[in-house]
């Protein structure tokens, strides 16, 4: 029975991954967070995998000073190496109480824009695997969309890579679009 529920899961997983693969939207949040800092625009891109898990980079403020830090983490079943997703977020060096401003409130909730950090391939992981996801952070926006993602076996939920593209800036990435 439990093999049975678990091939069922697994399907049911695949088609909901493709399923949310084509979708393309773009979803906006504001963080509790409300500083005026800016932060020295820029953009890149990461590659994650099994072999290469987590990441770190410092973000700077208009100044030039390390004030954020971003971390993207694996997530995976309890006790297991396998990743089913994985968890964006950024915290202000000068405040560490605040363990992630891309959050719209400090209390955790089902809202989407509560859990744009949850980079989840799953139908039910809240944001399209593919939106693109903006925040504003105090004076500045984040905006990162996932750009590919791989499962091994093709018909399994665990993740064998997962590129994501960054982009800070001090303007709106919604005006003019």
């Amino acid at each position: 029975m439990k093999r049975a529920m678990g091939i069922a899961l697994a399907a049911i997983l695949v088609v909901s991954g493709s399923r949310a693969q084509s979708t393309a939207s773009t979803v906006y949040a504001e963080s509790f967070h409300k500083y005026a800092t800016h932060v020295t625009e820029e953009r890149f891109e990461v590659k994650l995998s099994p072999d290469n898990p987590t990441y770190r980079e410092r973000i700077k403020d208009s100044a030039g000073n390390d004030r954020y830090e971003l971390t993207i983490v694996p997530q995976g079943p309890e006790g297991d190496n396998k990743i089913t997703s994985w968890r964006v977020a950024l915290r202000d060096l000068q405040h560490s109480l605040y363990t992630n401003l891309l959050l719209t409130e400090q209390q955790p909730s089902s809202d989407l824009k509560n859990n744009l950090w949850w980079l989840n391939p799953n139908w039910f992981g809240g944001a399209p695997i593919r939106a693109r996801r903006i925040m504003k952070v105090d004076g500045f926006y984040v905006m990162f969309q996932v750009e590919n993602f791989h499962f091994t076996p093709l018909d399994s939920p665990y993740l064998d890579s997962m590129s994501v593209k960054f982009a800070f800036t001090n303007s709106d990435p919604r005006v003019g679009k």
